[in-house]
């Protein structure tokens, strides 16, 4: 698998993830967002299982005993870091606006890089900090977050950075072990619906015939977001250093606007153009500047 094919997942993972913004933010007219999240992950496994078992039948058993401890140990991490992000994410919807919630998510690209010192005493290119730099004002433009009030639900939205950040950081640490993106990719789904089904029993009413009113926003946050995306994410990370991922996974924010202006009409203002201009340059210089360094060896 070459880098540009990972890059190349990574944009369309990206390009999803902001597409379907729309559909998480409309899609809890009729429901909570703990049985949205249930709804759509389900949708999402049984969208990606079926291509798990014709691509990979062959090694998923084998893949898993090689490093059996570390398998689970890992699909617990992120299983309950993508669970804890996107309810929080969804609960947040509830509390604060959108351009709030733009904002105060995209902090996982500067939490990245802080992490994996921790963690990993792992130290990144210096290319990644101005990039984070142009990243944060980017979508500090992109989201008009000047003319916001900070609310309550932006807590939930800073909190829910820090779990995607978790979630992005051991999604590489998977794909340098092992070779099972698509499998990996249900069992993950799985997971984070069961997790989200417990909890929308505790602390929601579930209603069949509500979720069936929002069936539509389920079944294209399900099937894109929560099954295809999240697989190509794997794709992506096989080849693409944690950091550098999270920094083209902040084009996020670039595809919801335009996504809202296509389909909502939204007006594109001269801010939100060139907050789209600093993303897209941040992206870029992540990418290229490290590139240059090898070829100077």
């Amino acid at each position: 698998m070459s880098k540009s094919f990972s890059i190349f997942c990574a944009l369309i993972t990206t390009f999803i993830w902001g597409t379907a913004f729309i559909a998480q933010d409309t899609g809890m007219d009729n429901i909570g967002p703990l049985t949205f999240n249930a709804s759509r992950f389900v949708v999402g496994f049984i969208v990606i299982l079926p291509f798990a078992f014709i691509f990979e039948r062959h090694k998923i058993k084998k893949e898993i005993q090689s490093h059996k401890y570390v398998f689970f140990k890992l699909l617990i991490i992120m299983g309950v870091s993508l669970f804890l992000g996107t309810a929080l994410q969804q609960t947040s919807l509830k509390f604060t606006n959108v351009a709030n919630a733009a904002f105060f998510t995209v902090f996982y690209v500067p939490l990245v890089p802080i992490l994996l010192f921790i963690i990993y005493s792992k130290k990144v290119h210096w290319s990644i900090w101005p990039s984070i730099l142009l990243c944060i004002y980017g979508v500090y433009l992109l989201s008009n977050f000047a003319d916001s009030q900070v609310m309550l639900g932006d807590g939930l939205v800073i909190l829910c950075s820090l779990f995607w950040a978790f979630h992005i950081i051991f999604a590489g640490k998977f794909m340098e072990i092992f070779d099972i993106p698509i499998f990996y990719a249900s069992v993950q789904a799985l997971v984070v619906a069961s997790l989200s089904i417990i909890f929308a029993l505790l602390f929601e009413e579930i209603n069949f015939s509500n979720i069936i009113l929002e069936s539509t926003s389920i079944i294209y946050a399900g099937a894109l977001s929560g099954g295809i995306a999240f697989t190509l994410q794997m794709f992506a990370q096989k080849n693409i250093e944690e950091a550098p991922a999270a920094i083209i996974y902040s084009l996020e924010g670039v595809f919801a606007v335009i996504a809202a202006w296509i389909i909502l009409n939204q007006v594109l203002e001269v801010d939100n153009i060139i907050g789209c201009i600093l993303i897209l340059l941040a992206v870029l210089f992540s990418q290229l500047a490290p590139m240059k360094k090898s070829n100077n060896k």
